[in-house]
């Protein structure tokens, strides 16, 4: 059986003359491109740039939605009044979509960012703020998301596509959650265990936790980083280690 799976990346988290990450480098490796829309990271510079770049290389762009937070990027959690935090999400889908329209195409989902992406897990206000946004601003539009968490149920109760998504080189917990950047050993940095890693969650086979036991993610969505040292090589090695197994390459929301 062949299977399919979609590599995402967060891009664009420049900031005026401040850079972070090589954009050109990782559309040339994923088929999903989240790009940071004003709030934790990126200007209208580089959201135009690389909206371009994404169009030119067929990669779909989602809006990574965060927090308004850009001396914290978007890692500290805001908390914010729900209605606030609604407006917020639908300020930062318009920017990105403007430039996304611009360059020939559109946005095509949304995922949150950092501690956002974090705090919906389980705040159900937060969670359900965020879901009204996408459902005033597109109720069709696809959500990618931590499985199980309150973000994705909400959104699947109103009627949004909901995509699970895993991350290539962070460690989880029993649980299924993301174990705390603060914690050691919270960001895997070899790839060719992250390879072996990634592999396994897109063939339905088990990966450890953070406690050695096993633990089944079944993701539509793998994430490799871009922000961590070595990441365009680690996602070229998880890119060669899933194509030469046989998973098809491909983004979930195309079309």
């Amino acid at each position: 059986m062949i299977c399919a799976v979609d590599l995402n990346s967060d891009l664009g988290e420049g900031f005026g003359r401040w850079t972070l990450g090589d954009d050109e480098a990782l559309l040339d490796v994923v088929t999903s491109a989240n790009v940071a829309c004003g709030f934790h990271a990126g200007d209208p510079v580089i959201l135009r740039r690389v909206c371009e770049q994404a169009a030119a290389a067929g990669v779909a762009i989602g809006a990574q939605v965060s927090y308004r937070d850009l001396a914290g990027f978007g890692r500290r959690f805001v908390d914010v009044e729900p209605h606030e935090l609604t407006q917020d999400v639908v300020y930062q889908l318009g920017a990105l979509e403007a430039f996304a329209r611009v360059a020939g195409t559109r946005v095509r989902y949304v995922k949150p960012h950092g501690a956002l992406y974090n705090a919906i897990v389980g705040h159900e206000e937060q969670a359900a703020a965020v879901v009204r946004a996408v459902v005033e601003y597109s109720p069709g539009l696809p959500v990618l998301g931590l499985p199980g968490s309150a973000f994705l149920r909400q959104a699947a109760d109103a009627g949004l596509p909901v995509v699970a998504e895993a991350f290539a080189d962070r460690a989880y917990t029993s649980e299924g959650t993301l174990v705390s950047r603060r914690s050691p050993g919270a960001v895997l940095h070899d790839a060719d265990e992250i390879a072996r890693r990634c592999l396994a969650m897109a063939t339905g086979e088990p990966i450890a936790d953070a406690s050695g036991r096993s633990l089944l993610l079944r993701p539509d969505s793998i994430c490799v980083h871009g922000d961590t040292p070595g990441a365009v090589a680690i996602a070229r090695r998880v890119r060669a280690e899933l194509t030469g197994a046989g998973v098809a390459l491909a983004p979930f929301a195309a079309g």
